[in-house]
């Protein structure tokens, strides 16, 4: 199966998880999938009053650099240990 494939299997998998996982897994698999749909994060840093956004942005500043393969990778190994843990 491409990479490709296993990254849309994952993204749909998550959503299957038993339980929610925590907020920095969360931001963490956010992030991954920004990055490797759309590369590196454009714009502006969100304003003070939007701390949702502001957190967002940052996770996926972090990953800056980082190729679309790569962010797929990452985020597919991320799933299979959260479905592993569920387990």
């Amino acid at each position: 199966m491409a990479i490709d494939d296993d990254f849309k299997s994952a993204a749909e998998r998550v959503t299957q998880l038993p339980k929610r996982p925590p907020n920095d897994i969360m931001l963490q698999l956010y992030a991954l999938f920004k990055q490797a749909n759309e590369g590196d994060v454009t714009g502006d840093r969100p304003g003070f009053a939007d701390f949702e956004g502001r957190v967002k942005f940052d996770g996926w500043k972090k990953l800056q650099g980082k190729s679309g393969e790569d962010a797929k990778q990452e985020y597919i190994s991320l799933v299979e240990k959260l479905e592993a843990e569920a387990a």
